[in-house]
């Protein structure tokens, strides 16, 4: 090959002296609406619709109004999508050197960070007036706040410092059960705090184990996940007290709300299976042997939903 033409074709001189750099090919309209796309991680959208609509349903003792219902899908999608952006703006340093992360947009070059920016504001703006007009101004403030809690006080201010990360970063996701009651009832009441707090002590035992997958990439770029800082057995035995924090409290709901048969024996049967996978986490760290700390992860993921699918379809039934 003519190394002149392939000189030529990576840069041009410019009438300055210099060169441009090389001009990256125009991507599909279909490409760049799947890399916005992407910026809203819609994987983490998913658990936002298993704990909004669920609770919904609690909060009306029955199926709401299904307009009510789409517009706090649509206003809450939006808010944590936001939220999502603004985290990956914020973090594509460290994603451009973590293989879990290299192929999201901003990496990869086909979303500008400029173009990052704007979307992420765009989604909270609309996100906070959607939510304003078609719901309530509790809904929209809760929403605001669930936004600024995720960009601020986890991505920019405890990601980087502390091990315990997570755990108080971890409220932003609690915040689409007090959205999805507040937009039937315009009030808050004892069962979305429960459930608050469930989501808050789900969290740990969720994540922590995914950052033990990833802990050689957590420490390459100096992110303090607790799977990365401590030992397996040390993570292990915090992934078994938060998970039994989390059924005790998935308990509480019972005689605050009135739970009936079916989302107790949920509760206990699902909870159990929570418990014993982390259970068995621990001791295969302790052992010595591959803890394998994705079944938990996955685990806790299969709890969550299941718990609240118990949570919608409890109040339809008489029993």
């Amino acid at each position: 090959m003519d190394s002149t033409k392939t000189a030529g074709a990576a840069a041009r001189p410019t009438r300055s002296g210099g060169h441009e750099a090389p001009r990256r090919p125009r991507q599909s309209f279909g490409r760049t609406v799947r890399a916005y796309v992407a910026l809203m991680k819609p994987r983490v959208l998913e658990l936002l619709l298993v704990t909004t609509v669920p609770v919904m349903i609690l909060a009306d003792g029955g199926f709401p109004n299904i307009w009510l219902v789409v517009a706090t899908v649509i206003g809450g999608t939006a808010s944590a999508g936001s939220a999502a952006a603004f985290n990956m703006y914020l973090d594509r340093d460290i994603d451009a050197h973590m293989q879990r992360t290299v192929n999201r947009p901003l990496v990869t070059g086909e979303v500008s960070p400029r173009g990052a920016l704007v979307f992420a504001w765009s989604l909270a703006v609309f996100s906070t007036v959607w939510l304003w007009l078609t719901t309530n101004w509790l809904a929209a403030t809760l929403s605001a706040v669930a936004i600024f809690f995720y960009v601020v006080i986890y991505t920019m201010i405890l990601k980087r410092r502390t091990e315990q990360n997570i755990v108080w970063g971890g409220i932003a996701g609690c915040f689409p059960v007090l959205i999805g009651w507040t937009a039937v009832t315009g009030s808050l009441a004892w069962p979305p705090v429960i459930l608050f707090a469930l989501v808050f002590l789900w969290t740990p035992p969720h994540y922590w184990p995914l950052s033990m997958k990833y802990k050689d990439q957590y420490e390459n770029v100096q992110v303090p996940m607790l799977g990365a800082t401590r030992g397996g057995s040390q993570v292990g035995l915090q992934v078994i007290l938060y998970a039994w924090a989390t059924v005790v409290c998935s308990l509480l709901l019972i005689p605050v709300a009135g739970m009936g048969l079916v989302y107790t024996v949920s509760a206990v049967v699902f909870g159990g299976w929570f418990i014993y996978e982390s259970h068995v986490l621990y001791h295969r760290a302790v052992q010595g042997t591959e803890p394998r700390p994705m079944r938990v992860f996955h685990a806790s993921i299969t709890y969550l939903t299941l718990l609240f699918v118990a949570i919608a379809v409890d109040p339809l039934l008489p029993f």
